[in-house]
């Protein structure tokens, strides 16, 4: 007998996941947070379900980019008002006032849109800094750089 199992969301169990981001890859690191954030990590993953976990990340702004994309690489945003489109770099974004946008706005980016985006999304606390208010929750430390070589940008190249 094959069946399907699915999720219902009452049976779904939420761990807590702690992830230093110094000198790991953004866009590496981005893939598995999105997919610690779906829960395509678990047997019992359901699409129309937030089955994944929540994921605390530290030292968002020491995370590393590979190449010249520091310095190359645009954002754009428009304030609202006619001729106000404004244009940072990686670099400006990682030494503003708010590091940690980058690794969420790279995460967002990873999941499908929708409203079960946005509930997926909730589940993301990154902060800038090594400290983190989650403590009581005990999160589980995850060795994002031993899980691949490639995930750990090597900065005496450049």
């Amino acid at each position: 007998m094959k069946t399907t199992l699915s999720l219902k969301p009452a049976e779904v169990t939420k761990n807590w996941i702690l992830i230093d981001a110094e000198g790991l890859a953004l866009g590496r690191l981005a893939v598995i947070i999105a997919q610690r954030l779906r829960g395509k990590h678990k047997p019992q993953f359901t699409p129309h379900v937030d089955c994944g976990d929540h994921v605390v990340v530290i030292n968002a702004e020491k995370v590393a980019l590979s190449g010249r994309k520091a310095e190359q690489k645009l954002f754009h945003y428009h304030t609202g008002y006619a001729g106000g489109i404004k244009t940072r770099t990686v670099r400006q974004r990682l030494e503003g006032n708010q590091p940690g946008h980058l690794v969420e706005k790279a995460v967002e980016r990873m999941i499908t849109r929708g409203p079960l985006q946005r509930q997926q999304m909730r589940n993301l606390h990154v902060y800038a800094g090594g400290e983190h208010p989650h403590g009581g929750q005990n999160p589980q430390m995850l060795d994002v750089a031993a899980m691949n070589r490639k995930n750990v940008v090597n900065a005496q190249k450049g």
